[in-house]
């Protein structure tokens, strides 16, 4: 069984105990997906947050977890980690061909050989971010996206989809193209990630918005969007995004169909 801590779409977080106690009722794996919060939800009680719930191996359920390092670890791409309970789980991962004409070969990691300058560039940054370094980012991520969460809930036109607890900020709108949306965003230089089932757009918090004045004027851009589009509605989506916002279901269905 997955859990997400939290998911990417949304940015909502499973309820991972209750998958743990069914892990470990029913004697099955649990694996948690802390890809996203990998580098937050650790520090988020020593920057002062409440945590709804546990999410690591405290839980006596979650055998596995997975953290990307290069998201808010700020280390470069290719240093994901992958973390067992156990060291026998970790067993079920080796490759070994006995029988290859090249002769024995074993490979103890999914993506065989990887690079140890980036393996080293992962641990000189998290070195010198340390302890504190990541507390004072999740401090300052976490303030941000909540203080935008709660501005964009009182625009006319945005609903924030469910109660996101970390960096991601999934909205959509009932009353205009949230598309549309995103393409006017665009051309402002702000970059929404778009989302289907149902048609949304998600903004993913980072430092660059908790530097002073991006996220006002992210606010203030937003709002005068959302307040043109319920004035006058416009289903114009133009470059890139046109391809992504209509293209993406279709494709999805035929490749269901197939």
């Amino acid at each position: 069984m997955v859990g997400s801590a939290p998911n990417f779409p949304h940015g909502i977080a499973d309820s991972l105990e209750r998958i743990s106690d069914l892990g470990a009722k029913y004697n099955i794996p649990v694996h948690v997906d802390c890809c996203l919060g990998g580098f937050l939800l650790p520090f988020m009680e020593k920057a002062g947050f409440e945590m709804d719930e546990m999410f690591d191996f405290r839980l006596r359920g979650v055998t596995s977890i997975s953290c990307d390092t290069h998201k808010y670890g700020f280390a470069p791409k290719g240093t994901s980690v992958l973390i067992y309970r156990h060291e026998k789980l970790l067993h079920h991962q080796f490759f070994c061909q006995p029988d290859w004409m090249g002769g024995i070969y074993a490979s103890s990691t999914l993506a065989g050989s990887r690079s140890g300058a980036n393996i080293a560039a992962c641990w000189a940054t998290m070195m010198h971010f340390g302890i504190e370094g990541y507390v004072e980012t999740t401090k300052k991520i976490i303030d941000t996206t909540r203080m935008i969460e709660k501005r964009l809930r009182a625009i006319q036109g945005i609903h924030v989809i469910g109660s996101p607890k970390l960096s991601v900020l999934a909205f959509t709108s009932s009353l205009f193209n949230i598309y549309a949306l995103s393409s006017r965003m665009s051309k402002r230089g702000w970059s929404l990630t778009i989302l289907q089932s149902p048609p949304a757009v998600h903004l993913c918090v980072t430092m660059n918005h908790t530097r002073a004045n991006v996220a006002e004027e992210f606010l203030s851009d937003i709002e005068q969007v959302a307040t043109e589009l319920v004035e006058k509605p416009d289903n114009t989506v133009e470059g890139t995004l046109s391809l992504a916002a209509y293209l993406c279901p279709c494709l999805l269905k035929i490749l269901r169909d197939e």
